[in-house]
């Protein structure tokens, strides 16, 4: 806060300026890591644009970013487990449970889990895929975020909630470090509080 004298009527100013700071930063970190992220054409087929977000992630100041992001949001918001979507979701989603005080849950392909599990089903553009997690992963009530690198089409983002739900515990938000807009995941997510950190 900066306090000044008005000298047109002789009277005392105070300016709060800590947020409007807080929020040009918070747009000059994501300058930073749109910066860091690694565009490459034609991967993984013709016409495809990957935004690969290692180079952001090898970045200390990057990464310190991202994670320090999702941890300011989740916060003190009573979240007891963080589901984290094979493979790169766990990247974000154990480090976010660290800091919230809350548990990890990897939810995983196929046969990579050793105890019983609970499995949904999804669409894939030529065929069909499926996501486990342990039936004994959390109790009925229990809040959670969802978190992956991406939201593209939201079919294996949208099992993973459904997962949750069929444990009747409670999806909280889907968080992701990336969305691709034009792919229509969030529309495909209607129903669900959905927050990504970057859009293209």
């Amino acid at each position: 806060m900066i306090i000044f004298l008005d000298l047109s009527n002789n009277k005392y100013i105070a300016i709060n300026f800590r947020k409007e700071e807080k929020e040009k930063m918070k747009i000059e970190e994501k300058e930073k890591i749109e910066k860091l992220i690694r565009s490459v054409k034609d991967f993984p087929e013709k016409g495809v644009i990957f935004r690969d977000i290692t180079t952001a992630l090898k970045d200390k100041e990057g990464l310190e970013i991202v994670i320090k992001d999702f941890t300011d949001r989740y916060k003190d918001k009573g979240i007891d487990y963080v589901v984290g979507a094979d493979a790169r979701g766990f990247i974000f989603g154990a480090a976010i449970a660290y800091n919230i005080g809350a548990g990890f849950v990897p939810a995983r392909k196929p046969g990579k889990l050793p105890a019983e599990v609970e499995s949904v089903e999804y669409s894939l553009e030529y065929g069909k895929n499926s996501i486990e997690i342990h039936k004994d992963a959390f109790g009925k009530g229990s809040k959670i975020l969802i978190v992956d690198d991406l939201l593209a089409t939201g079919g294996t983002a949208k099992a993973m909630a459904q997962l949750v739900e069929k444990l009747e515990a409670e999806v909280y938000e889907l968080a992701f470090m990336i969305e691709l807009s034009d792919l229509g995941g969030r529309d495909f997510l209607k129903g669900y509080e959905v927050y990504s950190q970057l859009k293209y």
